[in-house]
């Protein structure tokens, strides 16, 4: 069965996206969050300040690293 996206059509409606040209028209990647008033300190905050977040659980950890030495 196929999902409808457009049921969640409403989701992003705060975060605007801009296709590759529009940005390359801008003048590349710096310039284009210049003149969208991003910057790079804005980020680098963000991310020091976002929560700790561990994608496996330990079991998890130990699973993989025996699963990647019997494949070496």
């Amino acid at each position: 069965m196929k999902h409808n996206i457009s049921t969640n059509s409403g989701s992003f409606k705060t975060h605007p996206t801009y296709s590759p040209e529009e940005v390359l028209a801008a003048g590349g990647t710096t310039a284009f969050s210049l003149k969208s008033n991003k910057n790079t300190e804005r980020l680098i905050k963000a991310l020091q300040n976002s929560p700790v977040i561990e994608p496996f659980t330990d079991e998890e950890w130990n699973d993989l690293t025996k699963q990647m030495d019997k494949d070496k």
